[in-house]
């Protein structure tokens, strides 16, 4: 467990110089850091902290996976919700509190986020969790989290079933789901490469539900499946599903894997001389995963969320602050995975602020009737919460390989977008049951 100054207050330039009970406590903090799941100590000690104006801070528990198979993308959205941090800070912190964050890396593992979830809201000193890719440890977290009533942000996880069976009333979704990249990729693949697919799958729950979700769009639409391949969590040989590739020679192969199991997966695709003799369909490509590759690595159709190429207000001036914020970091320009991260803190500091509190149902209600300007995300349409699933329905871009860059940095091309409604996930909507207002425990931090 690690507790982040420098993204918060601490990053301030000309602080006062901390007093011996600030000293103290941040000892305290850093002193629980050596083991993750251990007992943090003493927390009442964040209660007797008081800062000049007499305001205690609120502590943001930032539940990342930053090991990992999703650790390249876990690190980013970490950094994404430390700079939305940092700039509330230096605004005067929320509701006149300064931000605080302690921080504990789940390994991508459910089992291990649970526990840093359960511990974190010991003594119910979190006010909010924020964090996660892997859906697995995403869902741990929620559960954990709805039965305490603090208000959860997941980030970055994107597997249907977590604004779907997986659901809570605490727990809202910022990122794109598989069946709203699914929905943007599959019907321009199938006029293009043809109505014979082929689902090359990671065998967890992600993969299961994004190419479940992949199936149903194809098979609607008058395709069909001719083989769907699992491909176990770790794989780094990939030479048995190719061959099945080549025997089977379908037109489309849709892809649901994932952080470094797709790295490989690319690679070996690009070597093997495959990558053009296909329709290649990722679900989702996150930017960790292929920045740093090279063009060469870039194939098929993918959806994304964001690109910092989009011609769009504010794009420019976010760029400049990330790498303002991030100097000497091997990402030199934010990805669709930070941008997630950095827009849900920013839309929670800003409910917060409406609402003038940090009760958890006065929070839930506002957030259950939010709509975000266009210009604010620096999208093309509105965002909006759906009420019913509490995920974020937004623009999908459809993107390929860039094969003219205006820079280094250019390997995206986006090729369209989806209005938020068009992509909207129906199942989700039938699947998710919310727990009610009075089956959610108050809680004010």
């Amino acid at each position: 467990m690690s507790t982040d100054h420098n993204s918060g207050a601490g990053a301030l330039q000309g602080a006062a110089i901390p007093t011996l009970a600030q000293r103290q406590r941040r000892k305290l903090i850093q002193g629980t850091g050596a083991a993750v799941l251990g007992c943090f100590g003493p927390w009442s000690v964040h209660r007797a902290w008081a800062q000049a104006n007499g305001k205690k801070p609120l502590l943001i528990g930032l539940t990342t996976d930053d090991t990992g198979q999703y650790g390249a993308s876990g690190q980013d959205e970490r950094r994404g919700i430390l700079m939305a941090i940092a700039e509330a800070n230096e605004r005067g912190g929320v509701l006149g509190r300064r931000i605080e964050t302690v921080h504990a890396d789940t390994g991508g593992d459910a089992v291990k986020a649970a526990a840093v979830a359960t511990e974190m809201l010991s003594g119910k000193e979190v006010g909010f969790l924020m964090g996660g890719v892997h859906s697995g440890a995403a869902n741990a977290i929620s559960k954990v989290a709805q039965k305490s009533g603090c208000i959860y942000f997941n980030t970055n996880s994107s597997s249907p079933t977590e604004a779907g069976k997986d659901c809570h009333r605490v727990k809202f979704v910022w990122d794109g789901n598989g069946t709203n990249f699914s929905t943007s990729v599959v019907k321009g693949a199938m006029t293009g490469f043809g109505r014979n697919w082929l689902l090359l799958t990671s065998d967890y729950l992600w993969g299961h539900n994004t190419a479940k979700g992949i199936r149903s769009i194809v098979e609607s639409n008058g395709g069909r499946i001719v083989e769907e391949l699992l491909v176990p969590q770790n794989t780094r040989d990939f030479s048995a599903q190719l061959k099945k590739i080549q025997q089977l020679n379908p037109g489309v192969i849709a892809t649901a894997v994932g952080g470094d199991d797709l790295k490989a997966l690319r690679e070996q695709v690009r070597k093997a001389g495959l990558d053009r003799s296909f329709g290649w369909i990722n679900n989702q490509q996150d930017w960790p995963d292929v920045y740093g590759l090279g063009r060469e690595a870039m194939f098929g159709i993918f959806g994304t969320t964001w690109y910092w190429g989009l011609t769009l207000p504010g794009v420019k001036e976010f760029v400049v602050r990330y790498q303002r914020a991030n100097p000497g970091y091997r990402i030199k320009v934010p990805g669709n995975v930070f941008y997630n991260g950095y827009v849900a803190t920013h839309e929670l500091f800003s409910a917060i602020e409406r609402v003038g509190s940090t009760n958890n149902l006065k929070i839930i209600r506002e957030l259950e009737n939010l709509k975000v300007p266009a210009i604010r995300r620096m999208q093309h349409e509105d965002a909006y919460m759906n009420p019913v699933t509490h995920q974020l329905q937004q623009n999908i871009y459809m993107a390929s390989y860039n094969s003219f860059p205006k820079q280094e940095d250019d390997i995206f091309r986006i090729l369209g977008r989806m209005r938020p409604d068009e992509v909207e996930d129906k199942d989700a909507m039938q699947q998710c049951k919310l727990e009610s207002y009075a089956q959610t425990p108050t809680y004010e931090p």
